[in-house]
């Protein structure tokens, strides 16, 4: 049951459908052998950043005097600032992969659409509530779904077509906007109230 129950938190904070529009916006004039080392990449980085921060991510914080609303405040803001980019016209994927092209998938895919602060946060408390095997499987399980979703992007382009993709990756952005705010919401009250 803990399995299960540390799953559930990790697998919404993933959102792995979510991350299915970004990509292939960001994605759009690749190659199949660039997609398929992007996906690699991003899966790689953030199953990496999330392991290695489930690990050291509370000795970090307690090294800088970081807390985790402080820490959910400041990766809010950030996705923030990604969403509204990616919300305006012209500037979608020039704003996030100008001169990273190639590493789009460490950045903005592994880290952090994928592991982002919202994961990293579930990541920190199923470690407490759950333990550690079940935090880590539940985090290995999202991240193979995370790299099924992707590779098979192109079976739901044909599914929805292109201008549904593009329809849908601006939904996605305003969500994603939201989440940010949620998440500086609930940073400031859970700083507040501490």
């Amino acid at each position: 049951m803990p399995y299960i129950l540390a799953f559930i938190p990790v697998f919404v904070a993933v959102d792995a459908v979510a991350n299915i529009p970004i990509f292939l916006s960001l994605t759009e004039s690749c190659s199949r052998k660039q997609r398929d080392k992007i996906i690699r990449d991003a899966v790689k980085t953030a199953t990496a950043v999330a392991v290695i921060f489930m690990f050291i991510g509370k000795w970090v914080f307690s090294v800088l005097g970081v807390t985790m609303f402080d820490f959910q405040i400041a990766g809010g803001i950030f996705l923030f600032v990604i969403s509204v980019k990616l919300l305006l016209p012209g500037t979608q994927k020039s704003v996030l992969t100008s001169a990273h092209d190639k590493d789009i998938g460490v950045f903005p895919l592994g880290t952090p659409l994928i592991s982002g602060p919202a994961v990293l946060t579930a990541t920190l408390m199923m470690l407490d509530t759950f333990g550690i095997w079940p935090t880590l499987v539940s985090l290995v399980l999202n991240m193979l779904i995370v790299w099924v979703t992707l590779a098979k992007s192109d079976l739901i382009i044909k599914l929805i077509g292109l201008n549904g993709t593009r329809a849908s990756s601006k939904i996605t952005y305003l969500f994603l906007a939201a989440i940010a705010v949620m998440m500086v919401r609930r940073g400031i009250i859970g700083a507040f109230l501490q």
